[in-house]
């Protein structure tokens, strides 16, 4: 069976729209509002788990790949989406959570990373071994052909691994993969300064590094599946700035990606770009969007809209949920997540773990206080008529649907729908005619 995100190359070869959306998320209430929003297409969904985030350990949400899954798939039967139309994918597979080790350990956990990921039915595959390990000379930056060595070798470990799925499954999907050592950090940078646009030059070396690599473990056979490259072109958000995409400072970079017309350029960090900026990055190629934080920065605004309302509404202090300071506790009781990416003052720091752009709290919302401060808020919300005034001053986009008939005015109904303002844009971005489509009639 042909894997879907094959047909990109294939449309844009065409001179057709070819662009889709990679949401990296795991937050309940976006991976809802993903399917629930996505029933009205026909499209495939691509949902993806980084390396830290799920692994044979466990990563910091404490699932395995086929637990990810599971997860997902349970997700989608509870709100009625068809299983079939979603792609899972892994981000940024490799040595990327063991930096810390040796590289013979760092690539033997690597390996079993992959393996499981593609045995878990995963059909996109991001080898990221751009990073150093233990032993490697942290003086000088890694070399082509040593990133690429490794990510070959993660290669011929994920073409073992379907074999083998498909020895137990014969309509299995082929998995697809991305490669590019010009990757931004999981979840945005931690400091402004440092970016800079990927060259043609660089782009190119990439390619033929991988390809000698391949060869030389005799599968460049395999190349066939690479699809896409990640690479820079100049956009990424800190905790109070976003770099907006210029197709202009782009143009040599993605005039280069014509020289090969079999590959797609992904974008990693598009979050909070404007509708027409995620446009012009798929018209110019950049085919494959990364979102997470600001699906999960939505959520989490939607969440403290609630809790300011909740303050006025429920008059007994000791039914209020409290969710701010409750999520705001458990931050600063286990500062791991976030510690290293927040500077400042103490002032500073306080508003970067409530309003950051890079959304450290997502990690948090796991936690059973945080989980019980939500379900209290939803509960008291629930039990109360919020008033249009008061809607209005708090979640303004949300009022005028409600005033029009087009939403409903229950908590939930107001979580998802601010996070569907995030999907849109990504719609707007990646479907063709969206804006003359039935959506914005339901």
């Amino acid at each position: 069976m042909l894997n879907p995100l094959i047909k990109l190359a294939q449309r844009r070869q065409q001179g057709l729209p070819a662009g889709i959306p990679s949401f990296c998320c795991s937050n309940r209430f976006v991976i809802e509002s993903i399917f629930e929003q996505s029933k009205r297409f026909e499209d495939k969904v691509l949902i993806e788990a980084t390396s830290n985030q799920v692994n044979q350990f466990g990563g910091y949400i404490g699932m395995k790949p086929a637990d990810f899954r599971d997860y997902i798939y349970h997700i989608a039967d509870e709100v009625g989406y068809d299983k079939a139309n979603i792609i899972l994918g892994g981000d940024h597979l490799g040595p990327q959570p063991w930096q810390n080790l040796p590289e013979k350990t760092a690539i033997e956990y690597s390996k079993e990373l992959v393996r499981q990921c593609v045995l878990a039915g995963f059909t996109k595959i991001h080898l990221d071994t751009s990073m150093r390990v233990a032993d490697d000379d942290r003086t000088v930056p890694l070399s082509n052909n040593t990133i690429a060595h490794r990510g070959a070798i993660l290669m011929k470990v994920c073409e073992d691994a379907f074999l083998e799925l498909q020895k137990q499954n014969p309509d299995a999907v082929h998995p697809v993969f991305i490669i590019g050592s010009e990757v931004p950090i999981p979840g945005g940078a931690q400091e402004e300064e440092g970016m800079h646009i990927t060259s043609p030059d660089d782009f190119a070396a990439t390619i033929d590094a991988y390809k000698t690599e391949f060869e030389k473990l005799g599968i460049l056979e395999l190349f066939k599946y690479v699809i896409a490259v990640v690479v820079q072109p100049g956009v990424e958000f800190g905790d109070g700035e976003v770099h907006k995409y210029n197709r202009i400072d782009a143009f040599p970079l993605t005039e280069k990606l014509k020289e090969y017309p079999n590959l797609l350029f992904e974008g990693h960090s598009t979050d909070y770009q404007s509708p027409q900026s995620l446009r012009e990055m798929v018209e110019d190629g950049i085919a494959i969007l990364k979102v997470g934080p600001a699906l999960t920065f939505a959520a989490r605004r939607a969440l403290f809209a609630l809790a300011k309302m909740e303050e006025e509404l429920i008059d007994n202090d000791a039914l209020r949920s409290h969710f701010i300071q409750v999520l705001d506790d458990v931050m600063v009781e286990n500062p791991k997540d976030w510690k290293k990416y927040y500077h400042g003052s103490e002032k500073e720091i306080a508003l970067a773990r409530k309003y950051s752009y890079s959304d450290r709290c997502r990690y948090y919302m796991g936690d059973h206080r945080v989980q019980e401060a939500i379900t209290t808020l939803i509960s008291n919300m629930d039990n109360v008529d919020i008033p249009m005034g008061m809607l209005e001053q708090y979640m303004p986009i949300q009022f005028m649907k409600v005033r029009d008939g087009k939403l409903l005015k229950t908590p939930l109904a107001l979580i998802k729908d601010c996070i569907l303002v995030v999907i849109e844009d990504y719609n707007y971005a990646t479907k063709h005619n969206y804006l003359i489509s039935s959506i914005f009639n339901n």
